[in-house]
């Protein structure tokens, strides 16, 4: 069983939703993009991605992260 003092939240920050939402409107528009044939609007989108993650990890380590001095979890 867990213990909810030692729990790290599985991703649920500020830092880790925002990288989420971002890395997952990028493969949305680069599905749509493929199939109506832009490809220049899939490679925008797989940079978008690569921003995603990047945004995300930036983000962490400017203390959203699930561990960072701004991040205060929910009382469940």
């Amino acid at each position: 069983m867990s213990n909810p003092i030692a729990d790290p939240g599985h991703g649920h920050s500020p830092a880790a939703w925002t990288a989420v939402v971002i890395m997952l409107l990028a493969f949305a528009l680069g599905t749509l993009f493929f199939w109506l044939e832009m490809p220049a609007l899939v490679v925008a989108s797989a940079v978008l991605l690569v921003v995603g993650a990047i945004v995300g990890w930036i983000m962490a380590k400017a203390g959203y992260g699930v561990n960072g001095p701004k991040y205060t979890p929910k009382q469940h």
